[in-house]
């Protein structure tokens, strides 16, 4: 699908250059961040964002996932599902993420939107439990492309879902864990969102 946004900010090479440093340490997670900024601009120019704004997102969606450079190797990259303490050490990369963009005033905004992004419509998500329109909007739209990826992405415990258990998954939890608008843009727009993930599957089925 690709994003074709202009790049605007002066810093964009540096978030390239964060983004590698993530991905040398966990391939999956950089091929991750690059498809959610990827449906997030997507998403946002949908939504009739203004440029500047879908500019943001996308590096938001670029950058959602830094703060597991702060996570232990043992946890970022155990095979097979994490323990309840591994997992609370995982549920801390939106704090760390943030907390690395907030040293600069220009990422503030951005810093803002990798705090919440798992953060759900009920108010039910972490770090703090916010809710509604309490979450950003870049925030609610990469917790949906967030989720779209991990479900239809091959892990070390399970298989990629299939779009439709996918779509079915997005629809069931409408108003709960996702932004209404934001879940229903992505509904309406779901092959062309999800059009990456038909490469994904050949891939997967060549390889086997």
């Amino acid at each position: 699908m690709g994003c074709k946004c202009e790049e605007k900010f002066a810093n964009h090479d540096l978030v390239e250059c964060i983004t590698s440093a993530l991905d040398a340490r966990d391939p999956y997670t950089g091929d991750h961040s690059r498809r959610v900024s990827d449906m997030a601009c997507f998403l946002s120019r949908k939504l009739g964002m203004t440029e500047d704004e879908v500019q943001e997102i996308h590096i938001a969606g670029h950058l959602h996932d830094i703060g597991k450079i702060g996570i232990p190797d043992r946890v970022l990259l155990k095979e097979g599902k994490l323990d309840d303490e591994e997992w609370m050490l995982m549920k801390k990369h939106p704090e760390i993420g943030s907390e690395i963009m907030s040293k600069s005033e220009e990422f503030s905004r951005i810093a803002a939107i990798l705090l919440h992004h798992h953060e759900r419509w009920d108010g039910k998500g972490y770090p703090f439990g916010a809710k509604g329109e309490e979450i950003p909007l870049g925030a609610r739209i990469i917790a949906v492309c967030d989720s779209i990826d991990a479900m239809m992405s091959r892990r070390s415990y399970r298989n990629a879902l299939s779009s439709e258990v996918c779509r079915c998954e997005i629809e069931k939890n409408i108003g709960i864990m996702y932004d209404p608008t934001v879940a229903k843009i992505a509904l309406e727009n779901w092959e062309k969102l999800t059009e990456d993930y038909k490469h994904l599957s050949c891939k997967c089925c060549s390889a086997h």
